[in-house]
């Protein structure tokens, strides 16, 4: 039986199986366009979910700057509100301040009872106490007129050219924490009459 067996001739087309052509521009064309469509799925797959990542990422990182600033500035009116507090709390001890410097005027400098030294004691003792939470006296008497700083409420008339624009009494004092006024020096103002 010399009958010829039918060659069955199979011709492999997978990429990998081909033989290197020697053309590298070529081969890789080849070899993009024979991947399976699954691989091209997970490579789509794969950068849309790196793209995703990278905006979750962005956003991530606005979102903290976004807490870290509004942390910041609630820190700042916290300590906002915290100096307005200690400012009105001061401004009405102002008026004990006032109120003891009133009492020391009206017992007069040659009575020295003990109440007068008392009243003189505690009215140390409290402006000690002011002083040690910054709180100073705004210098009037004797000093150029400062309209930041003083309220001229009355003037008197001066003959002398150098007390012109002088305060000359001062009437309630005035006070300032740190750079800030808390009330200015109800004073009295000399004017130069011609």
């Amino acid at each position: 039986m010399a009958e010829k067996a039918s060659e069955i001739r199979v011709i492999d087309k997978r990429w990998w199986a081909r033989a290197d052509s020697g053309d590298s521009s070529a081969d890789t064309t080849e070899r993009v366009a024979l991947k399976p469509t699954y691989v091209e799925d997970l490579e789509r797959r794969l950068a849309d979910t790196t793209a995703q990542l990278q905006n979750a990422l962005t956003e991530r990182r606005r979102v903290v700057d976004d807490f870290e600033q509004a942390r910041t500035r609630i820190r700042r009116d916290v300590a906002r509100e915290v100096e307005r507090g200690k400012r009105s709390v001061l401004i009405e001890l102002l008026d004990v301040v006032d109120n003891l410097d009133r009492a020391i005027a009206a017992a007069g400098e040659e009575s020295a009872s003990p109440l007068l030294r008392g009243v003189q004691l505690v009215h140390d003792q409290f402006l000690a106490k002011l002083e040690s939470l910054g709180v100073m006296r705004v210098p009037a008497l004797g000093h150029p007129f400062d309209a930041v700083h003083h309220e001229a409420i009355a003037t008197a008339p001066v003959d002398d050219a150098s007390k012109d624009g002088i305060v000359l009494a001062v009437v309630k004092e005035g006070y300032t924490i740190g750079d800030e006024l808390l009330r200015p020096a109800s004073v009295i103002v000399g004017t130069l009459t011609r």
